[in-house]
Order: C-alpha cells, then structure tokens, then sequence
C-alpha cells in the first residue's frame, strides 16, 4: 500500500480509541483519524476516503474534510497570517498552508489571494505552497486539438491578456480582444484550444468555435449587454468588421445568437440596436 501525503488516500480503520479511530497506512503504521473528523457511525472494518497531511507536531493524519487544493494542484488561495518563517495560506484544513519565503515572488501579505502550486518538500516531508509556479508548469508538448475543451485558471494580467493555467498542467494565454467579460485572477472557467504553437505555448478562447459557437456565443451577448446598460448600437445591419472586431465572431454567429435571444424574448431590435427587454433584466 502506497500512501499519498497531500491526497485523498482509501483506507481501513482497524481500531478505534476514545479520541478517534486508526487507519491502516501500511508501511507508515496507523493513521489517526480524530474523532471531530470521522464520519457519524464509523466503525472497525469500515473503508474510507481521506485526506493525509502533517498535524503542527508533523505526525501523519487523516480527515474527511476536503482542502482547497491538494498536492500537484494550482490553486488561488488567501494569506491568513504571516511571521518571521513566511506566510500561511488558508487552505480549507485547521492547520494553514506553509509558504516559506524562498517560494514566494514578492513578500505576501495578510487578506491577499495568490496563485500558488501545492507539493511536498524534498528535505522536510511538509506540505508546502509555492508562489513561483512557472517551475511547476508541464515542459511537455500540450497534446491537445483546436477546439478541445480545457478547465482554466485565470493567473495574471499581461498586455496581450491574461495568463492561465490549462488543465492544472499548461501555460496558456487569453487574448485581450477575445474578451467580452471582466476577469480576475484565480477565476476557473470552462474553455477551448484555439491552438497549440510549434513552440508548445497555448492559445485559449472562451467561445467555443464550430457548431456549438451560437449556443455559447448567446450567452456572451446576453452578458455583454447586461454589463453595458442593456443595450448596444451593433444589429444584424451592422457590418461584419465591426461585429468581429467587437466580439471576435462572424456575422453569421452574430445574427444567429441575436435570433436565439430574441426568441427567449430577452432582447428586442430596433434601428438603433439590441436592447433587453424586461425579463432579461430579472435574471
């Protein structure tokens, strides 16, 4: 049996004590379970799924709480407190997250979020979170197609975009242009390759592309005019450049998520453009 610091690992209780139950960790002997943490019912013989860190006495122990992130997962998550050592970020357990200072880009600061990446230590066997994730993003070749759908975590801002994780693996990139809704970091959205360049680096979009693209694209003008004061001058007359140089779609997406909109009856057409109507407005 091989134990996962940092994971979810499935393990038997074997014995059960006034403050809790031991499971069976192989190799690392029993595993406390507390009792504050163990599911109502729990007896010997019984299997469960838990959770493996490092109490502040750096003994193994287990929950069936579920942290923020585990180990080998990029997360966003918040400064609780910091001393002399470095900072400690919340990350969902009773024991705070440990950034040492070496992994931190700039000094962190209590209240603020970061985009970190969980590992274990080499030399101390502790669970730790590093704010220098570009060490920890896959070298490999991506192995995706155009239009393959991918989980995203929005990273930082740059000039072209934004910067993203792809897949909890991949560096990836959101272009400005493509954009037709507010981002910040630490947002996890659904996206779609756009393309993987000879060099490795990814192009992501938001807005699906091929058959699925009006669906999708319905919904992006439905938030864009709710975020501009429920109306704006572009129509199904309005000429394809400024469509796409707008939102980045074709005239023939453009008219086709005008139709479904109106439809629903959440907008209504006038020369002077899309307005929402009433119901829209509710949602």
């Amino acid at each position: 049996m091989k134990i996962e610091l940092g994971k979810i690992n499935h393990l038997k209780v074997v014995k059960k004590v006034d403050f809790g139950f031991y499971l069976d960790g192989g190799v690392e002997g029993e595993i406390l379970l507390p009792l504050k943490l163990a599911p109502q019912g729990c007896k010997i013989g019984d299997e469960l799924d838990v959770f493996l860190y490092l109490d502040s006495e750096e003994r193994l122990i287990a929950t069936t709480e579920t942290p923020k992130a585990m180990v080998g997962d990029f997360a966003y998550l918040q400064v609780a407190w910091v001393n002399n050592f470095g900072a400690f970020l919340d990350w969902g357990l009773l024991k705070d997250l440990f950034v040492p200072f070496r992994e931190q880009k700039m000094k962190m600061q209590k209240g603020q979020s970061y985009i970190v990446h969980l590992h274990v230590d080499e030399d101390s066997y502790r669970i730790m979170a590093s704010a220098k994730v570009e060490r920890y993003l896959s070298k490999e070749m991506p192995p995706y197609k155009p239009g393959a759908e991918v989980d995203v975590l929005v990273w930082q801002k740059t000039d072209l975009g934004f910067k993203v994780i792809v897949d909890n693996q991949f560096s990836g990139l959101l272009y400005e242009n493509e954009l037709f809704r507010p981002l910040h970091t630490g947002d996890r959205l659904r996206g779609y390759i756009k393309r993987v360049r000879p060099d490795g680096k990814i192009d992501v979009t938001l807005q699906r592309q091929g058959m699925h693209a009006v669906d999708d694209f319905s919904e992006v003008l439905l938030h864009h005019l709710q975020l501009n004061g429920g109306s704006t001058v572009l129509g199904d007359k309005s000429p394809a450049e400024e469509i796409y140089s707008v939102f980045g779609v074709s005239k023939k997406v453009f008219k086709k998520a005008v139709g479904d909109l109106y439809k629903r009856r959440l907008i209504e057409i006038t020369p002077e453009g899309l307005h929402l109507t009433d119901e829209a407005t509710d949602l």
